[in-house]
């Protein structure tokens, strides 16, 4: 049985987004070997990166552009747009819309250093003078 569809990136679309956003426009071969090089060191055909390369064309994710015999990629969607997204799909879903309950249950689980805690204490300052 098919999986549904989701509005969100599957985890290797994720992949392969993170590496255009940083490395990108990449042809192919180079989003292939980004793949296998990255902290998720995942080996994969060149036809199987070829076919979600071209599913994300299709579900405008990212554009293609013929360069020489290649196709070069690039991402559509911004980082902002796809993690903002998913994050607030998370939030609606798992915390019943409670953006302070998802934050104290980072707080409670995460591994947070005094960097982190400093500018989340300098995010909470700028908002509540803002109300």
């Amino acid at each position: 049985m098919a999986r549904p569809s989701s509005e969100y990136p599957t985890e290797l679309e994720l992949q392969i987004l993170k590496i255009l956003w940083h490395q990108g426009p990449l042809p192919v071969r180079e989003v292939r070997r980004h793949l296998a090089t990255g902290p998720a060191g995942r080996e994969l055909a060149h036809t199987s990166v070829i076919t979600i390369l071209n599913i994300m064309v299709t579900k405008k994710y990212v554009s293609r552009a013929k360069q020489g015999k290649a196709y070069i990629f690039r991402p559509r969607v911004t980082q902002e747009s796809v993690t903002g997204g998913m994050l607030h799909d998370v939030v609606q879903r798992v915390f019943d819309g409670s953006a302070a309950t998802a934050v104290l249950k980072l707080l409670e689980t995460g591994d947070i250093d005094r960097e982190e805690l400093k500018q989340l204490r300098q995010l909470i300052n700028r908002a509540a003078k803002e109300q």
